[in-house]
């Protein structure tokens, strides 16, 4: 057998080979039955393999590191949505809307009145610690660790909510 033999074989095979991890890959019999491997689903080609599908994220148990970022992107929307919401107001009703607004919310209770400030005065609290945390890891790389980000995670909820109930209550 010739060298231009084994190599055209070689090609052949190669092109009959569809990448499924980039560590192995599996043989493909024929065009159509690739075509149809491509058009399967996600499900479908894990069990074709015999491998799990991925859990679904209602089971993942998110690190507490990944849900204190992910409430400061929430409390800086919310902040956002909020200015947003006071200032549409103040340019549609005119001045003293928002005071007015307040007054309002402030005359119907006081669980109503605390719960207000609190929805006000944690995600400002919030956000700003956050930012302190994330000004301190950039002036002192060494604290971003992964046991130091998960204390100042745990940290960062709790000097949030005892500040924010501080507010509430004033």
């Amino acid at each position: 057998m010739s060298l231009l033999t084994l190599s055209s074989n070689l090609l052949r095979a190669t092109k009959r080979m569809v990448p499924t991890n980039g560590l192995r890959a599996m043989t493909v019999l024929s065009k159509q039955s690739a075509e149809d491997y491509k058009k399967m689903d996600y499900s479908a080609r894990m069990n074709k393999k015999g491998r799990p599908v991925s859990p679904h994220l209602q089971i993942y148990a998110f690190p507490i590191a990944a849900l204190s970022s992910i409430t400061i992107r929430v409390t800086g929307m919310t902040l956002s949505f909020g200015a947003a919401g006071v200032a549409a107001a103040e340019l549609i009703g005119g001045g003293g809307t928002t005071m007015y607004i307040m007054q309002t919310i402030g005359s119907q209770g006081i669980i109503i009145a605390s719960g207000a400030k609190f929805a006000v005065a944690f995600p400002m609290v919030y956000h700003y610690f956050g930012a302190v945390r994330h000004l301190a890891w950039d002036h002192f790389p060494k604290l971003l660790t992964n046991v130091g980000v998960e204390k100042s995670s745990y940290f960062l909820y709790a000097s949030s909510l005892l500040v924010s109930s501080g507010f509430m209550l004033a």
